[in-house]
């Protein structure tokens, strides 16, 4: 006997939809390749031409597949006679229906979509948009996603090009750079830093194997950015039919202030959260106030280590949000000092080299009273020298607590900034230090805020989070 099978009438209809839509689909990939055939040679072409035919014709193909799938998927929608108003729950008809177009990454997509209007709420609205989840505009998110993220690596010019060879679609370097602004706007430090438990996981991975707690450091440092006045904006001099003129307004170097929290594991440096922003000490400060109360830092799982240059406010505030960290002067920053008191002091370059080299190795060592003795018993041989002198014993003195290098040695903490200042280069320096950029204060925070977001690892939430906010969610 044998067993029959039951197939259910919401199988069937599965079925007859889905034979349909491959049906559809066929069709379409036909036309397709009617106009591919039209492109190529015919002679026996070459694999550039056949790349370069399939390459004008991509964005047809894919955004024909996408339209024939919403239309076959959401045709009940798109024939809809009646929705009740959002509002007054009033109920109402159906007008003609509208068409649009737009643009996600597969290529132009035709909605034929039904419009309601409510003459008591004076409001009208598309359903079929609300439920395919299209924004307002042609260019979709996925567009405007990809845009930020190449504009945040290259010049606004580069991306609009790179974006169209790339992808098929024209996304003018305007657009780049107000897709980039909408993204960025108000982004804050604990927006665009990971989750206390992204960072948890981080220094979990770090401390595996490990009898001691890793070395957790925070560099505090900055770097100068290429700025323009706010009266630059407007008309420039040379457009239309005004002859070039050099312009009027003078450039100025900004100081991006920034800090960086990374771990270290053996000779490799583990990202965990940058901050950059062209801002005073007090926005820098507050920046780290926010990080603290979010909690963000897991203090007890770590070795925290604060790593800086001479400038007292860095250390004013370390001590006011971290008293407990261990604070180390940038071994570097010494030598420049140093350095600078040799030139001054010995004529014979050999001799200055011999002297910086063997103060050196006393500071190395931990011997910063040597050091301090040794300059005190200098006889400065110029009035140049003497002020060196005194400036390099002060810069030490005052931060003798904080040369401990020996002792910080064996401990695993680290003795120079060189991952702040890689952390100056790669978010700051690479994209706004470009050759005849110069930034006005808000659009380089805005890019200095979505670097970071990328090498925090967080610009996917970024792109989230502007996505929600058009929603009004």
């Amino acid at each position: 006997m044998s067993c029959t099978e039951v197939i259910s009438l919401d199988q069937v209809r599965a079925r007859k939809h889905w034979t349909t839509l491959r049906q559809r689909l066929h069709e379409h990939f036909d036309r397709w390749l009617d106009q591919l055939e039209a492109a190529l040679p015919e002679v026996a072409p070459t694999l550039g031409q056949v790349r370069e035919a399939i390459g004008a014709l991509r964005q047809q193909l894919t955004g024909g597949v996408a339209e024939t799938i919403v239309h076959q998927t959401h045709q009940e929608e798109q024939r809809r006679p009646q929705m009740p108003c959002p509002t007054c729950a009033r109920l109402l008809s159906a007008r003609g229906p509208v068409s649009r177009y737009v643009e996600p990454m597969v290529g132009t997509v035709e909605l034929e979509r039904p419009y309601f209007y409510c003459q008591v709420c004076q409001a009208g609205s598309y359903p079929l948009d609300e439920v395919l989840g299209v924004r307002a505009g042609r260019m979709q998110s996925d567009v405007q996603q990809a845009a930020v993220a190449l504009a945040t690596e290259v010049p606004y010019e580069t991306a609009s090009m790179l974006f169209g060879q790339l992808s098929g679609i024209t996304v003018s370097s305007e657009r780049m750079h107000t897709f980039t602004h909408q993204v960025a706007e108000g982004l804050s430090v604990v927006e665009v830093a990971p989750s206390r438990e992204e960072i948890e996981r981080r220094v979990g991975q770090v401390a595996a194997g490990r009898l001691r707690r890793p070395v957790l450091v925070l560099g505090i440092d900055g770097a100068y950015v290429p700025s323009r006045p706010e009266s630059a904006r407007g008309r420039r001099p040379g457009q239309a039919r005004h002859r070039a003129r050099r312009a009027r307004w003078r450039h100025e170097w900004r100081e991006a202030k920034g800090f960086r929290f990374y771990l270290l594991d053996g000779e490799r440096i583990v990202h965990v959260l940058s901050w950059h922003q062209v801002q005073t000490e007090g926005d820098l400060a507050e920046a780290l106030q926010q990080v603290k109360e979010a909690d963000l830092i897991p203090e007890a799982s770590v070795r925290l280590c604060v790593i800086g240059d001479g400038a007292e406010w860095i250390w004013k505030h370390v001590e006011a949000l971290f008293p407990q960290a261990c604070q180390v002067l940038d071994y570097y920053h010494c030598s420049e000092y140093l350095h600078k008191v040799a030139k001054a002091q010995y004529s014979d370059p050999l001799h200055a080299l011999q002297w910086v080299e063997a103060t050196l190795t006393r500071l190395y060592m931990g011997n910063v009273g040597q050091v301090l003795g040794g300059l005190r018993r200098m006889r400065p041989t110029a009035d140049e020298a003497l002020k060196a002198i005194d400036h390099c014993w002060g810069y030490l003195n005052s931060h003798r607590g904080r040369t401990h290098y020996r002792t910080l040695r064996r401990g695993g903490y680290p003795l120079g900034s060189g991952g702040m200042e890689s952390a100056n280069k790669f978010i700051c320096h690479v994209r706004l230090k470009r050759s005849g950029a110069w930034w006005y204060e808000e659009s380089s925070n805005q890019m200095l805020a979505l670097r970071c977001a990328k090498y925090n690892g967080t610009f996917p939430q970024i792109l989230t989070r502007n996505q929600h906010r058009k929603a009004g969610v």
